[in-house]
């Protein structure tokens, strides 16, 4: 892949990656999980072809089917025959399971604090790479529309507009393989903020720190691009500790 490779196709890679030999049926609904709730297959749209998933996911096609059922019963995704037929995402995704932040926090022990640090490691440092890159024009407009998909949300659609544009910045690092990692946090952090109230004045806070770390991702600005991630997640993180702990 070059190094200026189609946004959306870096990201497929991340998602789309193989899987390890021991789970291969849990894992391939995680992965197909983690693509249609960070938004890089977004309601309405359809998946890659079967043969595609198989062939990308290193899975057998029985596998592919019986993961894809599974997210059929849940509710994530629906089969359509005929010449335009496949595997669609759901207009309509079930509500995440909510759990009271007291329970919450005691089922996770420590486990709050490494998922904080862990998610501030690698999105501060995802921004300081994108802002160290020579971005194509593709890598611009996308990071620029992911921003405006973001702050034009609805409520019911911001989580996963902000995940998405989360992803969108560590895509632009040029690193695969820091993009899947930031997936995979960021599904380790949307479960904790599921658990608490989506505060309006939050948004509009996190709707400007956004712009400032776009900005200075665009302006090739690693330091400003640094500071301004590091504001934000502290800023989710403080939250978060206040309602979990």
């Amino acid at each position: 892949m070059s190094e200026h490779a189609d946004p959306a196709a870096r990201a497929d890679d991340a998602l789309f990656r193989p899987v390890r030999a021991g789970n291969p049926f849990e894992e391939t609904v995680e992965r197909l999980l983690q693509a249609i709730k960070l938004g890089v297959v977004a309601p309405g749209d359809r998946l890659p072809s079967e043969r595609d998933l198989a062939a990308r996911l290193s899975v057998s096609r029985v596998t592919l089917r019986e993961a894809i059922r599974a997210l059929t019963e849940s509710g994530y995704v629906e089969s359509r025959r005929g010449r335009y037929g496949g595997t669609f995402v759901n207009d309509r995704l079930p509500k995440p399971r909510r759990v009271a932040p007291k329970r919450l926090a005691r089922e996770l022990g420590s486990g709050l604090e490494d998922a904080l640090v862990l998610r501030a490691a690698l999105e501060v440092g995802a921004a300081e790479a994108a802002a160290s890159r020579d971005l194509s024009d593709e890598e611009r407009d996308h990071l620029g529309s992911r921003l405006a998909d973001t702050a034009g949300a609805k409520l019911a659609d911001y989580r996963r507009m902000d995940s998405r544009l989360h992803l969108a910045i560590a895509e632009a690092s040029g690193s695969p393989s820091l993009t899947s990692a930031v997936a995979d946090v960021r599904m380790r952090l949307n479960a904790l903020l599921d658990a608490i109230p989506l505060l309006e004045r939050n948004i509009v806070h996190s709707d400007e720190q956004h712009q400032a770390v776009v900005e200075a991702i665009l302006a090739a600005d690693p330091a400003t691009a640094r500071r301004a991630m590091q504001e934000h997640v502290a800023g989710t993180a403080a939250l978060l500790r206040a309602f979990l702990t």
